[in-house]
């Protein structure tokens, strides 16, 4: 009945956010062979004078093959951010939001704690991301013959628990938000906020070592180096803990 109503509460976004990262990902695979060609009589030798100019030819130099422009523009942009924005989606509102009054109450008068309930609309959110994160790079696997290449499961294995796990944090942020506020768009909007400095911080801090939640869920360490970033998943894992334990908290001292 719970998992029932929660499922009914998160499907359409959900479904929305499966539905265009499935178009995002075959416009990844069709891209490629105009953009290989592109690449190709850009010339080896682009400016790289500046900042600008070393993004550019890092840029290039990535692309130059099919895993390279696959990982840079879709686990290093499209999916992160729209899985991103989806993760914020779920994480609001929702069982927690007193925007909708009468479904709080119904919620309340099941005879389950809050613990439980507050632990079924997490768990249901995170099976829901987790989806999100591997079965759209599925679709890579599958429509890269039709171009003449090949997507490794290993890599769409070891990218998409990365994206999960470095980026549960986002979710856990807005649903601990949502326990604090009584509306869906503060969770979210903060959370965006959140999310947009950490991404303008990581490119403000692209040459320096610290730990940048962006590059953990494009597992960018792997790509380059074949290490998974297992220092940064442990700390965004335990940032996910501790804020789902806040939201637990929260919840619990509600007065409804």
């Amino acid at each position: 009945m719970l998992w029932h109503k929660v499922w009914l509460e998160t499907r359409s976004r959900f479904g929305i956010g499966l539905a265009l990262l499935f178009i995002l990902a075959a416009g990844s695979v069709f891209e490629y062979p105009v953009a290989s060609r592109l690449i190709t009589q850009a010339g080896g030798s682009p400016v790289t004078n500046g900042p600008l100019g070393r993004v550019v030819a890092d840029a290039l130099a990535v692309q130059r093959d099919f895993r390279g422009f696959v990982w840079w523009q879709w686990h290093r942009q499209n999916l992160t951010q729209m899985w991103t924005l989806f993760a914020v989606l779920l994480g609001s509102g929702g069982l927690l939001s007193r925007g909708a009054s009468s479904g709080v109450l119904f919620t309340m008068s099941l005879p389950v704690s809050r613990n439980r309930l507050l632990g079924v609309r997490a768990a249901t959110g995170l099976a829901e991301l987790f989806v999100l994160a591997i079965v759209p790079t599925l679709l890579i696997v599958v429509l890269s013959p039709v171009i003449g290449e090949r997507y490794s499961l290993t890599d769409v294995g070891v990218y998409g628990v990365c994206l999960f796990l470095g980026g549960a944090v986002f979710f856990s942020l807005a649903l601990l938000l949502s326990t604090i506020f009584d509306d869906v768009w503060r969770p979210l909007l903060l959370t965006c906020a959140v999310a947009f400095v950490l991404a303008l911080g990581a490119v403000a801090l692209r040459s320096l070592p610290p730990f940048s939640v962006f590059e953990v869920m494009s597992a960018e360490r792997y790509f380059r180096s074949g290490e998974v970033p297992w220092f940064g998943l442990l700390v965004s894992s335990a940032l996910s803990v501790g804020l789902l334990y806040g939201a637990a908290a929260s919840y619990e001292q509600r007065d409804f």
